[in-house]
């Protein structure tokens, strides 16, 4: 049985008692479980959908939002108590990407839970380190200018100065939960990774998506969709085709 913690960290659009298989969804930075909320739509009736819901966001939007990956992967793994009747498989997408991967980690080093495959998506490989400036400490106006380059932000949320404020502070922690990320090597996942990019990603080339293969011991496909870093959500049809393919072996 899932615990009250875990009602906090895991939303379910759909509780499915049939289910065979559990994906675990994680958001970008900035990003939360809304992100996620018609993804049950589009896979096998067995699949259940759960999306991770991080502090600062949602329902969760009173809670200060954690700064470090060290922190939120062992709440996370706390909150997992009570999925683990059936398999796991987890989704990523670029700051998701490496909450994700060292959640299976965690799980298999704390709790010798195995996740059965892993999908990460618009992320380098964890060995490969951080090659732009730090910017999550950044005085507020450049921190916005930032924002802006980057292209992941709403035009609706910068015309909006109470929801900008709202937002700072998150995309602030998430900014920190990735470039402060200091990987460690352990050896690699039993479970097959698949690795998604963006053919007009500017910020994750295909080499630095190929480098996840050495991350599994099991099987690694890698597959390049068309758009830009947000190609999860101008490829969805084509990404969800091919995730389900991969679902199918396990239900």
């Amino acid at each position: 049985m899932a615990t009250s913690m875990a009602s906090q960290w895991v939303v379910r659009a759909k509780v499915n008692p049939e289910a065979r298989l559990r994906l675990f969804c994680f958001p970008y930075a900035g990003g939360n479980a809304f992100t996620f909320r018609k993804w049950s739509d589009f896979f096998p009736a067995r699949v259940e959908v759960c999306a991770v819901q991080l502090p600062g966001r949602g329902s969760r939007i009173h809670e200060p939002p954690l700064t470090r990956i060290s922190a939120l992967v062992p709440m996370m793994a706390q909150a997992l108590i009570g999925y683990e009747d059936i398999p796991m498989v987890f989704f990523g997408h670029s700051m998701g990407a490496i909450i994700a991967f060292e959640l299976a980690r965690y799980l298999r080093k704390k709790r010798n839970v195995n996740v059965v495959h892993l999908f990460v998506s618009g992320r380098r490989a964890p060995q490969i380190a951080l090659d732009e400036p730090v910017t999550y400490n950044l005085p507020e106006p450049e921190f916005l200018e930032t924002l802006r380059t980057l292209n992941g932000t709403p035009n609706e949320v910068f015309e909006n100065p109470e929801l900008l404020e709202l937002m700072i502070p998150v995309l602030r922690a998430d900014f920190a939960v990735c470039q402060t990320y200091d990987y460690a090597h352990e050896p690699p996942l039993n479970c097959p990774i698949t690795a998604f990019g963006g053919l007009k990603d500017d910020e994750v080339t295909r080499d630095q998506l190929e480098a996840w293969r050495k991350q599994t011991a099991a099987s690694f496909s890698l597959w390049m969709l068309p758009g830009d870093h947000f190609f999860i959500d101008s490829s969805q049809p084509l990404l969800f085709e091919l995730m389900s393919q991969d679902l199918a072996r396990y239900i």
